[in-house]
């Protein structure tokens, strides 16, 4: 089980985005990476490609974060945390290490 998850409130906890919050669009579990709304936005040069309606010339997109520089933020204290898990009703949920109170 995943401690982000696509849908997440996260904040930027190193680096140039410290301090940012933002949402996860998605989570690559394999390279440990995650894609966050509107945080860590580089410029990419793009090409027409053929009759296709790509979008061309220099855009801006989000880049991908370590897992490791982003933390949770628990929606019932509003601070950044490390996630926990423990057992609902025989199912596994994620839990807040500061408050206690399930993030799921």
């Amino acid at each position: 089980m995943n401690k982000i998850r696509k849908g997440d409130t996260v904040q930027v906890m190193s680096g140039n985005e410290r301090g940012k919050r933002g949402e996860v669009r998605s989570v690559s579990p394999k390279h440990q990476q995650v894609l966050v709304a509107g945080i860590n936005l580089v410029k990419k040069h793009q090409r027409r490609a053929g009759d296709v309606r790509t979008q061309a010339g220099i855009i801006e997109r989000e880049g991908p974060l370590h897992i490791s520089v982003v933390a949770v933020v628990c929606k019932n204290c509003g601070k950044p945390t490390r996630v926990g898990f423990g057992f609902d009703g025989g199912k596994k949920i994620r839990k807040c290490k500061k408050c206690g109170q399930w993030l799921d």
